[in-house]
């Protein structure tokens, strides 16, 4: 026969304080399971505190000092101890002593004396529903773990696609991917100073927020559609170039529209990602483009996305104009408050600008770092 002590082998604590009886049960029970011994109930609960917990408990009920139940309440009481099946083995026979241990939280009852083969089929039974029920246990939390695991994969890539994305359309404009990062990162600093606010409070939770932060750096992506030489024209264009430039939005709205219909369900990333390329270039007082939307009736999204936006803009080198100093951009938007912008946005944006100058440092283009560093410095 195998040794009982493996390590594969099920463990059983025998808890009794009458020597005959623990003789007893460990001869019986030492052949085929791992066997502990405790010879009251506070001993049995210093046990279940060590490394090695038994599979199962076979607990008398009438010892001195902590008696069976209270033993078996604790045990039931305990996440850590919970699940292990605790069998009363008592010679209290009466309905309500037995239901007394059942009230306790006992899986089983068997009343002295004991019939050997009768106990171990019991013992047998509730083990081998122990090793299911664990195994159940691993499976679901290995499943769990493999689920987090793939979720966590496909995330990646799904961030890293809409980047690729992002930055075709930003390349083809002469940007650069960290104006790709530092809009997106403006955007979710200023939303969560705007939920400050409690008009904002419940519509920034913190997935909205991780939602707009992911879906930023999709605002341009119609840039994509723009030909070349408007896109990248030099110098100022003229207005029938720049109706075309502005339909740059319509094609960015277009472009991720066709792309929720593909799915079955509606997506909230894809939502505010279109909310954000077709309204981004909107204005509070309705002189904005496409729609000529104004006030609330421009999404919260593309509200957010307008500050971010310009600010970048406003200290990034373009063709047809230098960078412009961070208090510079500050003040423009200031002055923007209730005419370009949301004044809701703006008052958010003016309690953290230290924020948009901490972000433009670390995702800087070169010649805007040399110069907000010297202005901060």
């Amino acid at each position: 026969m195998s040794d009982a002590n493996a390590p594969d082998r099920q463990t059983v604590l025998l808890v009794d304080d009458s020597p005959e009886s623990l003789t007893q049960m460990y001869a019986l029970l030492k052949p085929r399971y791992r066997t502990l011994i405790a010879n009251s109930g506070e001993r049995a609960l210093q046990i279940v505190e060590g490394d090695v917990l038994p599979d199962l408990v076979l607990l008398d009920v009438m010892m001195p000092g902590l008696g069976g139940l209270e033993v078996c309440r604790r045990l039931k009481a305990e996440p850590r101890t919970e699940s292990i099946p605790v069998i009363f083995l008592t010679a209290m026979s009466e309905h309500e002593d037995e239901q007394a241990g059942f009230d306790a939280g006992a899986a089983d009852y068997i009343i002295k004396p004991v019939s050997p083969p009768i106990m171990l089929a019991r013992v047998g039974t509730h083990l081998r529903a122990k090793a299911v029920a664990d195994f159940l246990e691993d499976k679901a939390a290995f499943l769990q773990e493999e689920v987090e695991r793939r979720t966590r994969e496909v995330q990646v890539i799904q961030d890293v696609t809409i980047m690729a994305l992002a930055s075709l359309a930003e390349t083809r404009d002469h940007e650069t991917g960290n104006h790709l990062r530092r809009t997106q990162n403006y955007v979710r600093a200023l939303a969560l100073e705007l939920r400050n606010h409690p008009r904002y409070r419940q519509q920034l939770d913190d997935e909205t927020v991780q939602l707009l932060y992911k879906s930023a750096p999709l605002h341009d992506i119609g840039k994509v559609g723009i030909p070349d030489d408007i896109l990248l024209k030099p110098g100022p264009l003229t207005p029938e170039e720049f109706e075309v430039m502005k339909t740059h939005t319509v094609l960015g709205r277009d472009t991720i529209a066709s792309a929720e219909r593909m799915l079955d369900a509606p997506s909230s990333f894809l939502r505010l990602a279109r909310e954000i390329a077709y309204c981004h270039q909107e204005k509070w007082d309705g002189s904005g483009y496409p729609q000529g939307l104004a006030g609330e009736a421009i999404p919260l999204s593309a509200r957010l996305m307008a500050v971010a936006d310009v600010y970048d803009a406003l200290i990034s080198r373009r063709v047809y104009k230098p960078p412009f100093s961070h208090e510079k951009a500050v003040e423009i938007i200031r002055d923007g408050s209730g005419r370009h912008f949301d004044p809701e946005m703006v008052k958010a944006f003016l309690q953290i600008t230290d924020s948009f100058r901490e972000i433009a440092l670390r995702y800087t283009d070169s010649d805007m770092g040399i110069k907000l560093a010297a202005e901060r410095g």
